[in-house]
């Protein structure tokens, strides 16, 4: 077990990641269903939009996934600390603590 088991006991993370597969579960059918060709061009433009953002979401939410299964889950990937569960709990997807993002973003 992670040093970060009493911050992120084992409840919690159950929890966290049966809801983050139901969520990649839920982004796959929206992305099977915006890639079904409805013949309208008009609709291909806004679709195209919609599949990128669904496919980035989906790569957001596998990452999560991994890095619960590997035990990195909850820490920031530059400089190492715990990112606070709060900021879990609204972006359970975060891969940086708030500085760290900060600076990513520029």
């Amino acid at each position: 077990m992670s040093e970060r088991t009493g911050t992120y006991d084992q409840q919690w993370r159950t929890e966290l990641e049966a809801t983050l597969n139901h969520e990649f579960e839920a982004q796959t059918t929206r992305l099977t269903e915006l890639t079904a060709d409805t013949g309208d061009p008009a609709e291909a433009h806004t679709n195209a939009a919609l599949i990128a953002a669904t496919r980035q979401s989906l790569d957001q939410i596998a990452g999560a996934l991994r890095r619960l299964a590997a035990g990195g889950y909850g820490s920031c990937e530059r400089c190492g600390t715990d990112i606070p569960r709060e900021r879990l709990e609204i972006l359970p997807h975060a891969r940086f603590c708030v500085s760290c993002q900060q600076k990513q973003n520029g």
